[in-house]
């Protein structure tokens, strides 16, 4: 249970720290001895982040004083309900005097009896999956970077199977490197998915491929590298996109990172003014998940080698409205390099490792759906 609190003088860093130890969207604020102050949400923290609110100040500050509770006499029946028609992942439970008791999550009342609802959404994906993966040498030698294990799934199919659960059956692959591999995986195996291909005959980055789409797709669309794993809601994602009329929006991850040593800042031309010890900084960065407006496709140039972010400078150039959705730190996994792909399979499943034979290339033109 403590795992799911946080006390009223933490910072909303800290708050946010709290979540992702818990792997929790919602995190609870209490007094001394566990008093019941308030709730905080990922989509709180969101804002707030939106709201340039430094993460140092208080939880409390943008916290909901009036949370969902249920008393310690509670009817569980109740509070499935509860937890069906308002879409909470996790309930306090409180006593007489107020104080936490006990914390309901959705898996621990439902078991298996009901999978958690996700909004759906009839949009379409693009996965760009036609890099080397040079990050994960020596096993992008034998394995395309998207067909690279995950437990007993590769990462591409991970991928694909969190944008299922919101009802997302419609998929664009981009390939180039080692490309008849992922196309044979799929090919041979039986999917729901309505799955379609960009062939690349030459590298053109993580967002020239793209350009193949313009007049096919009529509806922003979900972008996203073969690499990376986000644990959000991709409704709100998409919801965020659409009401502030944004032409892309980049999906970005709070990162805290504590420099190890004393900084000096200095004056008058090398007094020492004063040293901070070991400050901790906080920052937005990409995550490689995006949604993207169909009118932006006409701005991309054609068969050339374009990365995203040569798109987005090219949109802010021209004036167009790029938005940022933040998620927490722990809310995605860059698969891509080592470090964080071991950390993952320890984490998750514990080391497995996968073998197959590499295939030769076939010489295609750019740009074929099949």
């Amino acid at each position: 249970m403590e795992t799911y609190l946080v006390l009223s003088e933490a910072s909303i860093k800290d708050a946010l720290k709290q979540m992702d130890k818990a792997g929790s969207k919602t995190i609870f604020v209490v007094e001394k001895e566990n008093v019941l102050a308030g709730v905080i949400s990922g989509g709180d923290v969101r804002r707030a982040v939106l709201r340039r609110v430094d993460l140092n100040e208080r939880a409390t500050l943008i916290m909901n004083s009036t949370p969902t509770v249920v008393n310690e006499d509670y009817d569980i029946n109740t509070v499935k309900k509860i937890m069906l028609t308002e879409k909470h992942e996790a309930i306090p439970v409180i006593n007489s005097n107020r104080q936490v008791i006990d914390v309901l999550l959705w898996d621990r009342v439902f078991k298996e009896q009901q999978k958690r609802i996700y909004p759906k959404l009839n949009v379409p994906v693009v996965i760009i999956a036609g890099g080397e993966g040079t990050r994960l040498d020596p096993f992008t030698r034998i394995l395309p970077k998207a067909l690279i294990p995950i437990g007993d799934k590769p990462m591409i199919e991970i991928i694909m199977d969190d944008y299922a659960k919101f009802g997302i059956s419609e998929f664009y692959i981009s390939i180039n490197h080692k490309k008849r591999m992922i196309k044979a995986y799929f090919d041979d195996s039986q999917f729901n998915f309505d799955i379609k291909y960009i062939v690349e005959d030459k590298p053109l980055g993580t967002a020239g491929s793209l350009k193949f789409l313009e007049g096919r797709i009529h509806t922003p669309f979900f972008v996203s590298n073969c690499d990376i794993l986000i644990d959000a809601d991709y409704s709100k994602i998409y919801e965020y996109h659409k009401n502030n009329g944004c032409d892309l929006t980049i999906v970005s991850s709070i990162q805290h990172h504590t420099i190890p040593y004393g900084i000096c800042e200095i004056e008058n031309g090398g007094s020492l003014k004063s040293i901070t010890e070991k400050p901790q900084y906080s920052f937005l960065v990409n995550t490689g998940m995006y949604v993207i407006s169909p009118e932006v496709l006409s701005f991309l140039p054609v068969n050339e080698f374009c990365h995203m972010t040569h798109l987005i400078e090219i949109l802010k150039n021209l004036r167009k409205h790029v938005g940022v959705f933040p998620v927490s730190e722990g809310s995605w996994i860059d698969v891509g390099h080592w470090k964080q792909y071991e950390k993952t399979i320890d984490d998750l499943f514990g080391n497995e490792n996968i073998t197959r034979q590499d295939q030769a290339l076939d010489k295609e033109p750019s740009y074929i759906l099949r």
